[in-house]
């Protein structure tokens, strides 16, 4: 006897994939951003390497040695275990930027201490560059850090037809602005205060160099965290009528 045809039977529904919220999106997006605590200390150590021999030794070469050579380990072995030389690329390009501003003020006749000033100017560019930036997106109402959301729902501008997600993005922006605005209000004065005589070339430098290390990551760290903290507050659905699915 042939077996029995089952009846009809209604289609099981498929597991349901978890709704993309706005705040798991950035949550995820900075994670990859920094790279986690690794990615982060890979970045900042050269660096602070380079700015504690300088300011200690005033040897050029020595400071460049040891900054770039740290950087190079770091780099090997992230080519060694395959993963992102990412941090470290970005740290050896940090301190190749610095080294090239030191050398222009040196062929212009430039003395120690204007090389040593030399050295932070990129980063009062760079930051001065990303605040206004940053800025800029907020206060015409297409902040970037809206854009990570587009990033992930697959249309980059999507999420600007809701007004919720407009408005979390708009904090989180200026949230992720506020460290390079302090180092730019922190730093500016001094910087041009020793390039005029205003201030001791030797002191500038000294504070420079201070406020480099304790105006980078713990700032840094510090807004992060507060980014955290609104991220932890509420659940913005990237679309309301749609369900996402994270990459």
């Amino acid at each position: 006897m042939s077996e029995a045809t089952a009846p009809d039977q209604a289609p099981q529904p498929a597991p349901q994939a978890s709704v993309a919220t706005v705040e798991e999106v950035v949550r995820a997006q900075l994670s990859k951003a920094l790279g986690g605590r690794r990615g982060m200390l890979e970045a900042a150590v050269p660096t602070v390497l380079f700015t504690i021999l300088w300011l200690t030794t005033r040897e050029l070469t020595l400071a460049l040695g040891v900054s770039i050579g740290t950087a190079v380990a770091v780099l090997a072995v992230r080519l060694v275990q395959r993963s992102s030389p990412q941090f470290a690329l970005n740290a050896i390009f940090g301190i190749g930027i610095g080294w090239l501003f030191v050398r222009l003020a040196a062929s212009r006749g430039g003395s120690e201490d204007e090389q040593a000033l030399a050295y932070f100017l990129p980063g009062l560019i760079y930051n001065s560059g990303y605040s206004v930036m940053l800025a800029l997106s907020c206060l015409v109402g297409w902040p970037l850090v809206g854009f990570m959301v587009g990033s992930v729902t697959g249309d980059p501008t999507a999420w600007h037809a809701n007004r919720q997600v407009v408005r979390l993005c708009t904090l989180l922006t200026w949230l992720l602005a506020v460290p390079c605005i302090v180092r730019v209000v922190a730093q500016a004065p001094i910087w041009f205060a020793g390039n005029s005589g205003a201030m001791d070339a030797d002191t500038a430098v000294a504070v420079l160099g201070i406020l480099k290390i304790a105006l980078g990551w713990p700032l840094q760290l510090a807004a992060l965290g507060s980014m955290v903290w609104v991220l932890s507050r509420n659940s913005t659905p990237v679309d309301p009528t749609e369900q996402v699915e994270l990459a």
